[in-house]
């Protein structure tokens, strides 16, 4: 009962989207596990990912009992959000506003984040019935940013995705924001010498840095 609250709630309370975007669905899983283990609650596995709904479906089926959020990414139409949803997909996410997409989830009662840059792509995507406002690419832009569009559109729930870092993610919060998206900082900790554990470890100084931005709002 109230899972689309519950959810929400998750996202806020975490403070992270932690997307995996590898070329590898074994890599992928592994990853997303180790992440897991670090803290992390909320991960989105894109639709550019091999196999991507055979991912969502493994993670979901593992993780959800455990009170884990497995969101799609990459949403950008009607179809693909109903095979995410399908596929056990809770949070359905998309790098533009698409309509069809967030009719779909509304349906079904699953969270979305829409992308948006600017003040009015920002509003359409609110009047469109997003529940989140994914700010992409936000690696071009600054916290400051957010702190001016927060000006007339208070009322906006925006994450930051691109460029968020532990040593800047205070300064995001304190702008304005709900959550944020992350993603390299984490995912690939261990590239070089494939040590999963410097994947949980990342996990763990980013979610640690991310409490600490948030205990000080």
């Amino acid at each position: 009962m109230y899972t689309k609250f519950n959810n929400m709630k998750k996202i806020i309370d975490s403070g992270a989207v932690l997307i995996v975007r590898l070329d590898n669905e074994e890599e992928t899983i592994k990853i997303a596990e180790a992440a897991i283990e670090g803290g992390i609650t909320v991960l989105e596995i894109p639709m550019s990912v091999p196999n991507a709904l055979d991912v969502i479906k493994y993670l979901s089926n593992k993780y959800k009992s455990q009170g884990i959020l497995i969101g799609a990414g990459t949403v950008l139409d009607g179809e693909t959000a109903n095979a995410a949803i399908r596929a056990g997909a809770e949070l359905l996410v998309s790098p533009q506003l698409n309509p069809e997409m967030i009719k779909m989830a509304n349906r079904y009662q699953v969270v979305t984040m829409s992308g948006a840059f600017t003040p009015a792509e920002i509003q359409n995507t609110l009047d469109a019935g997003a529940d989140i406002v994914k700010l992409f690419p936000a690696e071009f832009l600054s916290p400051a940013y957010v702190k001016s569009i927060m000006a007339p559109l208070s009322h906006a729930p925006i994450s930051p995705t691109g460029g968020v870092t532990p040593e800047n993610v205070s300064e995001w919060f304190a702008a304005g924001a709900i959550c944020v998206g992350l993603a390299s900082y984490i995912t690939k900790a261990a590239q070089k010498d494939n040590d999963y554990s410097k994947v949980t470890q990342a996990a763990k100084t980013f979610l640690a840095a991310i409490a600490k931005a948030k205990s000080g709002l």
